[in-house]
């Protein structure tokens, strides 16, 4: 995806507002100098199963990169959305952590084609991590034949997760495969008083939620399509999607706008929800919060289709601790540090050599639908398209959330693909 003027503008932007949150991580005396063995390591990961699985792959980098000292660079909310706008200041600065989070695919070209981040090829040779990921992950990781960065995990979104008590008590015994079966399922839920039985949250979630819709209705080949420009975003298909999406905002909750995931995973905990469409490390945050009676299921229609995403480390320009952040980036890649990590986070791991039997049941069944389905990317986060397109839709779907326009909606998503796709 090409690094448009306007999102150039809109980075400078953000680093006029941030600016103050920008400085001070790097003068702090004995952090800043080209000595330092401190290696600041920037994610959104701040609490619950994201929090969880950081902290074991902190404790992996302490075993494997003595000397070298961790600190905290995370910034909470929004999936990354905030840390983002932290992170973009601090690069248009030169003051960039020695590490940042990155999901792999489209979002991260926008790092590389800004010059704002270090080609690791040499070091995959090095670390045996060419032979340790799938060929297909190492394709998608590939841009111009460099490699910028080692994943710590696959993701996968297009999860339906459930409070078993309050889909029994509707009187369900088994989950929707067609989305007309959901729908069947979701009135049975509101007919016994649960007045918005789809907990959902604000923008990025609401992405998420459509683009289940739309692998639902245009299938898995016409979906990837809608981000290399393959698939016209103003079809009957789509309209198709947009009106599937309206019917379900009609059962979710009204303050929707106001909430992040968790806020709308807590409604399902309560019994004030059935069901919320969130990835998978919803399944490591209940089990963090000690949350048993949850199920799961793949989005009704998605059949065998896995929407992935991957959560990676890359090695910035003008990193002050190189080699303490290459031993970070030894770590993530490695099969030890991928154990620690996604034991914990709720994902599973990027390399092929890991043992289902040393992952919870939810990543076990994960691991073995990765093997054998088909594979499309997240726009929501990151793997099927750039930061710039992201917004614009998020923002569309805001903006879907109060007027439902759906003729709205599908012009402005049409507007956003022929403004950011790869020409």
């Amino acid at each position: 995806m090409r690094f448009t003027r306007r999102a150039a503008v809109a980075v400078i932007g953000v680093a006029a507002l941030l600016t103050a949150s920008a400085c001070g991580s790097s003068d702090d005396g004995d952090g800043g100098g080209s000595g330092s063995k401190k290696v600041e390591v920037f994610t959104w990961w701040a609490d619950g199963g994201e929090k969880a699985g950081l902290d074991g792959l902190v404790a992996q980098f302490g075993t494997s990169c003595a000397g070298q000292e961790f600190v905290n660079g995370a910034v909470a909310g929004g999936a990354g959305a905030n840390a983002k706008q932290v992170l973009a200041s601090r690069l248009q600065q030169n003051d960039p952590p020695d590490t940042f989070q990155a999901h792999a695919g489209a979002e991260l070209q926008d790092y590389i084609l800004a010059g704002q981040v270090e080609d690791i090829s040499a070091d995959y040779d090095t670390w045996g991590l060419k032979t340790a990921f799938p060929p297909g992950l190492i394709q998608n990781l590939t841009v111009e034949g460099k490699i910028y960065s080692v994943p710590a995990n696959i993701h996968r979104a297009n999860v339906v997760w459930t409070n078993k008590k309050v889909v029994a008590a509707a009187g369900i015994t088994s989950d929707p495969t067609d989305l007309a079966g959901f729908i069947a399922d979701l009135d049975k839920v509101k007919a016994k008083g649960i007045a918005a039985p789809l907990a959902i949250g604000k923008d990025w979630t609401q992405l998420m939620l459509f683009e289940s819709v739309l692998i639902t209705d245009l299938g898995a080949e016409k979906f990837t399509g809608l981000w290399n420009g393959t698939t016209p975003w103003d079809g009957a298909d789509v309209t198709k999607a947009i009106n599937d999406f309206k019917t379900l905002l009609t059962y979710t909750n009204k303050d929707r706008d106001a909430l992040d995931w968790t806020d709308a995973e807590k409604l399902v905990m309560d019994g004030k929800a059935a069901y919320q469409l969130m990835g998978d490390w919803e399944a490591a945050d209940l089990d963090a919060k000690k949350f048993a009676d949850y199920a799961w299921f793949t989005f009704p229609g998605n059949g065998t289709t896995f929407q992935w995403l991957a959560d990676s480390f890359v090695l910035p320009k003008g990193a002050k601790n190189v080699e303490g952040t290459k031993c970070w980036l030894k770590t993530v890649g490695s099969a030890e540090g991928q154990k620690a990590f996604n034991t914990k986070k709720g994902s599973i791991p990027a390399r092929t050599d890991a043992s289902p039997a040393d992952y919870p049941k939810y990543q076990q069944a994960a691991m073995a639908d990765w093997k054998s389905s088909t594979q499309v990317p997240s726009c929501a986060h990151g793997s099927a398209c750039s930061q710039g397109w992201q917004g614009a839709a998020n923002s569309a779907l805001g903006a879907f959330s109060t007027n439902q326009d759906v003729a709205g909606l599908q012009k402005a998503l049409a507007s956003a693909a022929s403004q950011f796709v790869k020409k």
